[in-house]
């Protein structure tokens, strides 16, 4: 019973989606919008179809940067969440100032990067690194503080170390947290590599979508958004992937349930 549920609750949301494209087509085929100002969901996929070539090598461009800003982003979101865990005074002193920075604009920063980086690739990773450590971070300082205080004095009165406390009871107990923040910083992170290629750059899905604006092409500026779209679902769905690999005991627990 439980797996037809399952099924249930996957295909409502397909099904909405598909509602949404035919009522889509059907309002521009039958004129109430022009196809000028919003293009049907047909006039979109043949525009992919034939600037396939030119996407794409834009969209590996987009990719590189993206993926490169989150690589960054986990590696000073994990020694950063560390030694906030183990330092309290640090997280103190800290915690504070990354709130603050996520109420500045990105798209204010961003002007400021290119200034002192130049137009390469250089500022677009600094703004896909600015986007996803927030998300990382906090998540996993909460989860590496949520662990039970019983578990850790009943493991240290075994004599465990610090070291061993960490490797063994808090890092695996922070790994759920540590995901949902990586999953939100994958999906953002491709936003921030067209954000950054908006302010300048000589390729990328952000450049090019602005070159197709400035020529009044809106079917490639939208099946630009559509491959941003599938970018972003199949890195959320990737890392939901190595999630299930690497904690087997959470589906367990879900089929326990």
């Amino acid at each position: 019973m439980r797996k037809y549920q399952n099924i249930g609750d996957k295909l409502i949301p397909i099904i909405f989606i598909l509602v949404i494209l035919v009522l889509w087509e059907l309002v521009v085929n039958l004129g109430v919008v022009e196809r000028y100002i919003l293009p049907s969901p047909t006039d979109i996929v043949n525009a992919l179809l034939m600037n396939w070539t030119d996407i794409m090598m834009h969209t590996w461009v987009t990719f590189f940067e993206g993926m490169t800003g989150l690589l960054v982003a986990i590696f000073l979101s994990l020694i950063m969440a560390i030694v906030m865990d183990q330092f309290p005074v640090v997280k103190k002193a800290i915690y504070p100032v990354l709130v603050i920075s996520q109420t500045v604009p990105i798209i204010v920063i961003a002007p400021l990067l290119a200034m002192w980086f130049g137009f390469g690739i250089a500022p677009k990773i600094f703004v896909v690194v600015l986007v996803c450590f927030f998300p990382i971070t906090v998540n996993l300082i909460e989860g590496l503080q949520s662990v039970d205080g019983e578990l850790i004095n009943l493991v240290r009165s075994m004599g465990a170390t610090r070291h061993q406390i960490f490797a063994k009871i808090k890092f695996p107990s922070a790994l759920p947290y540590f995901f949902s923040g990586l999953k939100i910083a994958a999906t953002y992170s491709i936003m921030g590599a067209v954000i950054g290629e908006w302010l300048g750059g000589k390729a990328g899905l952000g450049v090019y979508m602005l070159r197709a604006r400035h020529a009044f092409a809106l079917d490639l500026v939208f099946a630009s958004i559509l491959v941003i779209v599938v970018l972003s679902i199949m890195l959320f769905y990737g890392i939901a992937g190595i999630q299930r690999a690497l904690m087997p005991w959470e589906k367990l627990k879900e089929e326990l349930e």
